[in-house]
């Protein structure tokens, strides 16, 4: 310590004489009058200048022209009447709410011009595109025109803590519906999230927002839209899984833990995205029957109208109504495996149909033999029943081909850099890459 402290003083000494010897600079002071601008020319300068005021909402379900207008500060009844009466501006208000206004007026309260931004109206551009609706003047005349524009993807990171529910939990930390949803797809072969799920666990996220101009866009249940989810880690009981998205030249993506592990099987875990199990594969007391027999498959509760998913890749090979199973769909898949969904409230798909793995077939209903709203699903492997659960989770795995591994090692070591940017962030959640 000594030794370093005397080297430290030496070498500082050696540099002191070289500012001694430095030449003196020569000091200059210059003073100079500052006349200020006429104040009065400044004001009428001022008075000039138009003063454009901007405000932005949603609109909503009770909304009127006139409502909305007042709400965002404007009074103008040329305005208003123009909305009420144009064909075009009338898309304003018809629909859906929650379109994002950008409104700009004058001082006087005019109008200069509205802009709308909202979901496609077309169903096959719904997730790649958003509608622009402009309202203006132009040569004095109100004008409208609406037009088709691709949305743009913004990377956000995100991270929260499970108290109650994962979706309790996504709220909280401000992430659309859509995250959790990928994310119990994403780790159904390793957390059965009906069961699992404990409190105190936690998550990090990246995503893909959609974004209109720049901004959020949401349906109209207020939902901001996205689009894939491009990593997560999950903290369930002390136990860490990762997932990261990757797709080869010329593939399908899929997940991969970070260790190159595929996260996608052959067969999903569940046919829902997110339900709860109501009935086990098991020996049960028939609600309808009161006899005690067995339960060859797995029920899942959920509202009436929700999707139902094929969990693999097959063909259909029943489509139609069956005494107690209602609605029924019986889907074959590879190695003589083949999974029934009963109690549908709709059918989606014909017999004969393929189908690919996670593609809607149907919806949860209560058709047949059924108390309630649920999802009746059954696994059969050369036509003997087997528990869903276990066979979805001992169903073969996706692999990445050998040429590929190199990048995706490159792809896993960035992503696991972000995950751990995105795990430290807890409560600063929705942050833009």
């Amino acid at each position: 310590m000594v030794t370093t402290l005397a080297g430290f003083a030496a070498t500082a000494f050696g540099i002191a004489p070289m500012v001694d010897a430095a030449p003196s600079l020569t000091q200059r002071v210059i003073s100079e009058a500052v006349q200020p601008s006429d104040l009065q020319a400044q004001t009428e300068l001022l008075a000039e200048h138009e003063l454009a005021l901007y405000r932005s909402d949603l609109t909503r379900r009770s909304d009127t022209a006139d409502s909305l207008l007042r709400r965002l500060g404007a009074e103008d009844a040329e305005f208003a009447a123009f909305l009420r009466r144009d064909p075009t501006a009338r898309k304003l208000l018809d629909g859906r709410p929650g379109k994002m206004v950008h409104l700009s007026t004058g001082e006087d309260g005019q109008v200069l011009e509205l802009i709308a931004r909202y979901p496609a109206e077309t169903s096959q551009q719904l997730g790649t595109h958003f509608t622009r609706l402009q309202v203006g003047r132009a040569n004095g005349t109100l004008q409208a025109r609406t037009e088709l524009v691709p949305l743009e993807s913004q990377v956000r990171l995100g991270s929260g803590t499970v108290n109650s529910s994962l979706f309790a939990a996504t709220d909280d930390a401000r992430l659309p519906d859509a995250v959790a949803s990928q994310m119990v797809e994403m780790f159904s072969t390793e957390i059965d999230f009906h069961r699992e799920l404990r409190k105190g666990d936690t998550f990090t996220v990246i995503y893909e927002a959609l974004t209109a101009d720049g901004e959020p866009i949401t349906w109209g249940s207020g939902s901001e839209m996205t689009g894939r989810v491009l990593a997560a880690e999950f903290v369930n009981r002390g136990r860490t899984y990762s997932a990261v998205w990757f797709a080869e030249a010329g593939a399908k993506g899929a997940y991969f833990g970070l260790d190159g592990q595929s996260k996608r099987r052959a067969l999903l875990g569940s046919p829902l995205a997110f339900s709860r199990i109501t009935s086990t594969f098991a020996m049960r007391m028939h609600p309808i029957m009161n006899t005690w027999r067995a339960h060859r498959g797995v029920d899942y509760g959920a509202p009436t109208g929700t999707p139902v998913r094929s969990v693999g890749d097959g063909v259909v090979v029943m489509a139609g109504r069956q005494n107690g199973y209602g609605n029924v769909i019986e889907v074959e898949h590879s190695n003589e495996r083949t999974t029934v969904y009963a109690h549908l409230s709709r059918i989606d798909v014909r017999k004969g149909q393929r189908v690919e793995q996670g593609a809607q077939i149907g919806a949860v209903g209560a058709t047949g033999w059924a108390t309630g709203p649920h999802l009746h699903f059954e696994f059969k492997v050369n036509g003997q029943h087997q528990n869903p659960l276990a066979m979805a989770k001992a169903s073969e795995a996706l692999t990445i081909a050998p040429a590929a591994k190199a990048r995706f090692a490159l792809h896993a070591a960035q992503t696991r850099a972000q995950l751990e940017v995105a795990s430290s962030m807890v409560g600063r959640t929705n942050v833009s890459e």
